[in-house]
């Protein structure tokens, strides 16, 4: 499977069981200017399982074109991996960075716009509650939530790059937080027409 031009590193899952339920993709982001982290999860009969996780790069370019680069890549990634369901992390502005915010805040912009064009709703997710729902606490560092993704998908390294992590992550949290059958309570879940 070629991956997108844009994408630096990639982790990809090996093998795989066949169940009886229809498995549900989710694409998490992890939105960056210079980096943003895509992870891609399967579920099928309350199990998840890695797909592939990686990196869209955009250094060193004009911010048009470094945004026409993430988009092509988060599109390309979309088309290729055709997910059901697509979280994002939410814009976090923290008063020394607000600039960081801004920069962020193109990125997301651009993840929305690929997923509003692959027909995608898009679910936000703060990176505290993200941290939270995975460590227990939501001020985990990145290592604590690498491990934390190495433990919920099961994989026998930590994922790298940290982007990538931070991205299962939230593919994960979305899961979660919003398909994974509860008592009493019916999955959000809206398929791709």
């Amino acid at each position: 499977m070629k991956l997108p031009a844009a994408t630096a590193h990639a982790l990809h899952a090996r093998g795989g069981t066949a169940a009886s339920s229809a498995p549900l993709r989710i694409v998490g982001f992890d939105p960056g200017l210079n980096v943003t982290g895509y992870g891609i999860i399967e579920v099928r009969d309350g199990q998840t399982r890695l797909v592939e996780a990686g990196t869209v790069r955009s250094k060193g370019e004009a911010i048009e074109d470094r945004l026409l680069t993430i988009h092509r890549g988060i599109s390309e990634i979309l088309a290729t991996f055709r997910p059901d369901s697509l979280a994002i992390e939410q814009l976090f502005v923290h008063t020394r960075f607000p600039k960081t915010a801004i920069l962020m805040g193109h990125a997301r912009g651009i993840i929305c716009l690929a997923a509003a064009e692959a027909g995608l709703a898009v679910h936000h997710y703060l990176p505290n509650r993200v941290k939270s729902m995975l460590t227990g606490s939501g001020h985990a560092n990145k290592e604590q939530m690498q491990l934390a993704v190495q433990r919920e998908l099961r994989l026998h390294v930590r994922p790298e790059p940290a982007d990538a992590a931070d991205a299962l992550a939230i593919a994960l949290a979305d899961y979660h937080l919003r398909l994974r059958p509860q008592p009493g309570r019916r999955p959000q879940f809206r398929e791709n027409t």
